[in-house]
């Protein structure tokens, strides 16, 4: 259980991808912006301290303990998956491109039309609307589905993102955890 990379294999990690991690009959998938290089490195999604994904999946209620990056496989056990709008690893996600981050809203409109998960959480209001041409999009549940899919709005938790503290985050999450598991 490898949890910290060394700074050659974060200069290693730009541009890498690490594999989604969605199982049939899903309730919940969430999708990132793109990984980070702590992710890239490790191949583990939300892997940086300091990144609030696990926590906030744990304090929602969706999993009965906080897990690990590492522990990323035992989301399936939930009913839970994760993947990424654009599966390049960057330093930053400023660093991605909006025709990079429309294509990213195919792709994971392919992927959930593929799986068939029963909800889709997009973890970025901001990439939310530039992917899928929504400028006027805030954070909670959206009309359109998504293939199919109920789709979610959820803020990122990335430690970056000041304006939600992990409390708040939670109760974000929370709210559609009832809408999936409560309904």
């Amino acid at each position: 259980m490898k949890q910290r990379p060394s700074a050659a294999e974060l200069d290693a990690a730009g541009s890498r991808t690490i594999p989604d991690v969605i199982g049939p009959g899903s309730r919940v998938l969430f999708c990132g912006i793109n990984p980070g290089l702590w992710s890239g490195a490790l191949g583990q999604h939300f892997a940086r301290p300091g990144n609030r994904f696990w926590p906030a999946l744990h304090r929602s209620g969706f999993t009965p303990r906080q897990l690990r990056p590492d522990e990323q496989y035992e989301l399936l056990t939930y009913g839970l998956g994760v993947t990424n709008l654009v599966p390049r690893t960057t330093a930053r996600a400023d660093e991605l491109g909006r025709d990079e981050i429309r294509a990213g809203a195919q792709r994971l409109t392919r992927i959930v039309a593929e799986h068939g998960p029963a909800w889709v959480a997009v973890l970025g209001v901001t990439a939310y609307r530039i992917g899928f041409q929504r400028p006027g999009a805030s954070i909670g549940r959206q009309v359109e589905p998504l293939a199919n899919a109920g789709i979610w709005v959820l803020p990122n938790p990335s430690g970056l993102n000041a304006h939600y503290q992990l409390d708040a985050l939670a109760s974000e999450f929370a709210h559609l955890r009832a809408a999936a598991f409560d309904h």
